[in-house]
């Protein structure tokens, strides 16, 4: 493992959004997991929560995923004790097309009445006038992969709120090629955020289409769907560098391609600062090689990602 400091490459680098004059540096934070158990209620630790938040912001990051539907409203309301009044140049990212039942359940929900009021949750918890970006979360297979149901009706719901000026850029969550061409008819798309990683790698091709067109991929669940054989071979590449398997599959995902922006989820500081060291490893060819091996047959589905 080879430790960069210097600062073109702190925290993964920068990814600039072009025409919008927003950059963010690769390596931010995925707010869910300060929610309760199964992202449902109050997390048992308050304060803990309030403690991640802070170091994340003070190490520089600058990229926040979130969505009010997780607690619900529990993560939002967080960032807002923790951050507000946000610093100057925190972007935050959010989420709708969901709700939660009462059972803890996932429900899809892309009413038009839905999205309003989704919109209008995240605002008020988060505390603001504008979302820096919203992403329309497709629900695809069961909410588990992505599928082909049209997304115009809902985007253009959120299309009205961007021109209302309550939404300053739209991205898309769990979705096709095929999808993102459809979206594009009806506005600009500045991300797309799928589940992705080592070993479950079908978005490669998306993903090197994406950057040509300077549109970030933000991939989710980067230990997700391995296999015993793959995650062997994931722990064996990491012991030989001193990393941890996590440490090894985010710094592999920024090497990937200089489009794609991470947003590791965790409630424990430690865990926070093992995961931002990600972005100090340098990935020699051997190491590289492994990794890519990895992915040499089809990985097992992974859990629902929200």
């Amino acid at each position: 493992m080879n430790p960069t400091s210097n600062d073109e490459t702190k925290l993964g680098g920068k990814f600039t959004f072009p025409s919008i004059s927003m950059s963010v540096h690769r390596m931010g934070y995925g707010a869910m997991q300060l929610a309760g158990p199964g992202v449902f209620g109050p997390p048992r630790d308050p304060d803990a929560a309030v403690a991640v938040l802070r170091e994340t912001v003070e190490a520089g990051v600058n990229h926040i995923d979130t969505s009010d539907f997780y607690g619900p409203h529990v993560t939002n309301e967080i960032i807002r004790r923790a951050l507000h009044p946000y610093p100057k140049g925190l972007v935050i990212v959010t989420k709708v097309g969901a709700r939660r039942g009462k059972d803890k359940s996932w429900i899809h929900d892309v009413t038009r009445k839905n999205l309003i009021d989704s919109v209008h949750d995240n605002l008020r918890n988060l505390g603001i006038e504008t979302l820096d970006v919203v992403n329309l979360r497709a629900w695809g297979d069961n909410g588990q992969a992505p599928g082909e149901e049209p997304l115009t009706e809902p985007l253009s719901v959120l299309a009205e709120l961007k021109q209302q000026g309550l939404i300053r850029h739209l991205g898309l969550s769990n979705v096709t090629p095929k999808q993102l061409k459809e979206a594009q008819t009806i506005t600009d798309i500045v991300c797309i955020q799928n589940f992705y990683n080592v070993a479950h790698r079908n978005d490669d091709a998306f993903i090197d289409d994406l950057a040509r067109q300077h549109i970030a991929y933000v991939p989710f669940f980067p230990l997700g769907g391995f296999n015993p054989l793959q995650s062997g071979a994931l722990d064996d590449a990491a012991k030989s560098l001193g990393a941890t398997p996590m440490q090894l599959a985010l710094a592999w995902l920024l090497h990937r391609s200089p489009n794609i922006l991470l947003i590791p989820g965790t409630s424990s500081v430690q865990h926070l600062r093992e995961n931002l060291h990600a972005a100090a490893i340098t990935l020699p060819a051997n190491a590289l090689a492994k990794l890519n091996a990895i992915c040499a047959k089809p990985a097992q589905s992974a859990k629902e990602e929200m």
